[in-house]
């Protein structure tokens, strides 16, 4: 079982005591000897006292000490798995990050010459033709700092492509289990969302979306394989469909890995596709940044990519700005440089077959999980015993209805465990949602796990289901109150007085 550094750590201002100071050198103009509460320094502007800010007054070692704890107690894919369904948090491999970490790649600046980053436009140049072949498309921009900046990239590039043709088109098509920026993204390009349900296979109903395409379709928004983790077997029929309607097929990419060297979305009849570097090619979950979404198109879109994109002339490479089509920037510079390099470096590493094989072995985890898990008491694998992909989402609506234990108190028990929980309640159109991916980076015995830790839980939902209804019990904070602590006046608290007020509830 995995374990993580549990202290009761009190805050840094809990910590404070008047007249502690973090270093004192001798004869140093902020020793002791000069009082700055007092003023005793004019260089320090009043303003930025330590009496005016209420600043914490703590030894350095204190420092020291209060953050590691605190590093400790923070979660990692280094300590353990990150079973978040359709965010893909697989290892990020050590060499990319050192080549990420070069100086040639960290001191460059996008307003240099060309002639003094032609190794870095290169790099960026055989990236992207990487990324085409490997989605087949055309040609793809890497400017989108994230996968939702991608998608409104290519929601812009749709809009533009049937503002050409002289089209007003205004509908976006989305299925319901679509990831929830799909709806946002085509909403911020001035769109309106029409929802196609899901049929009893798990996949896209397509008598509905034959229903729901009109001469307003600007496109669809899919992704596949979907949220459930099933691959969409009619989806040439779909795109066939939404095709003759004269609209666009726009591929959501976070799904890539369940499918990435067994088959392309080109092949598959889309038109446009976003990718998330931070997924599929293993670099760092951003965590607001950076991140990177390229944007790959047909060569039919080409046009409207956002300038400048890449081009090998001349024996150099060069920024073409020469598309008086585009939809402009979509941000500053070219893209998240040291994100980039480090999918390079990943696909280098990988290549066409490793590639293959880690589509191979993610899906072995994700039916292996599958499998174990619909014998517990309590789970089931809704929409029937298809295969799954890459993810599974699992159910805990039997156990709700005889125990009154909840998906949430699952996710919960599990950190008790010491394990990281999956995503919950999400997708919507699966009731008590618990949803798993195992990639390929993960062991079996990682996953086995899990799968006991379910087991337990299950046996305690059935004979003492009170005991988890309070959990965490067992971690630095207690259960929240999930509406205080996201509250835009709670946020500020801290987490040791939403634990107490979480213990106290429980």
């Amino acid at each position: 079982m995995f374990r993580q550094a549990c202290f009761d750590e009190p805050l840094i201002f809990e910590m404070s005591r008047e007249g502690k100071v973090g270093v004192l050198i001798k004869d140093d103009p902020m020793s002791a000897k000069t009082d700055v509460r007092k003023g005793g320094i004019a260089e320090i502007p009043s303003g930025v006292l330590r009496g005016k800010l209420n600043l914490p007054e703590v030894s350095q070692i204190e420092v020291v000490r209060h953050f590691t704890r605190l590093s400790q107690m923070n979660w990692g894919i280094d300590l353990g798995p990150y079973p978040l369904g359709s965010c893909t948090m697989k290892y990020n491999p050590r060499v990319n990050e050192d080549l990420a970490w070069l100086d040639e790649v960290q001191q460059i600046h996008p307003e240099q010459g060309l002639d003094s980053i032609q190794g870095a436009l290169e790099l960026l140049y055989r990236l992207d033709r990487m990324l085409s072949s490997i989605t087949g498309m055309h040609k793809f921009t890497l400017q989108p700092a994230a996968g939702a900046q991608g998608e409104l990239t290519g929601c812009l590039i749709m809009r533009k492509y049937h503002e050409r043709k002289g089209d007003r088109r205004d509908e976006i098509i989305v299925p319901d289990s679509a990831h929830g920026t799909n709806p946002a993204s085509a909403a911020m390009a001035g769109f309106k969302v029409v929802e196609v349900r899901t049929g009893e296979d798990g996949c896209i109903d397509l008598e509905l979306l034959k229903g729901a395409v009109t001469n307003r379709t600007v496109g669809l928004m899919m992704t596949n394989p979907n949220t459930l983790g099933i691959f969409e077997k009619r989806v040439c029929e779909i795109a066939e469909v939404v095709h003759d309607a004269g609209g666009l097929m726009y591929y959501d990419g976070a799904n890539l890995q369940g499918i990435i060297g067994r088959a392309r979305p080109g092949d598959l009849g889309f038109d446009i596709v976003h990718l998330n570097l931070h997924k599929t090619f293993s670099t760092p979950h951003g965590g607001g940044g950076p991140g990177s979404g390229p944007v790959g198109v047909k060569e039919h879109l080409k046009d409207f990519l956002p300038v400048p994109t890449i081009i090998h002339k001349d024996g150099g490479y060069q920024l073409d700005w020469g598309k008086p089509e585009s939809i402009g920037k979509i941000r500053g510079g070219y893209g998240s440089f040291p994100i980039l390099v480090r999918a390079y470096a990943y696909l280098l590493s990988m290549g066409s077959e490793g590639l293959r094989l880690s589509c191979d072995i993610a899906v072995l985890n994700t039916n292996h999980f599958a499998k174990k898990v619909s014998g517990i008491k309590g789970f089931a694998i809704p929409f029937g015993g298809a295969f799954r992909k890459h993810e599974v989402v699992v159910s805990a609506e039997e156990m709700t209805k005889e125990t009154g234990v909840t998906a949430l108190d699952v996710a919960k028990a599990l950190l008790d465990r010491g394990l990281h929980s999956p995503t919950i309640y999400f997708p919507l159109i699966v009731k008590e949602a618990l949803m798993f991916e195992f990639t390929e980076t993960e062991t079996k015995e990682s996953i086995d796990a899990y799968v006991e830790a379910l087991r337990e839980i299950s046996e305690r939902a059935y004979t003492d289901p009170g005991i988890l209804r309070g959990a965490p019990t067992n971690a630095s904070v207690g259960r929240l109150d999930e509406v205080l602590a996201n509250h835009p006046r709670t946020m500020c608290l801290s987490y040791r007085m939403l634990s107490k007020r979480g213990k106290m509830q429980a």
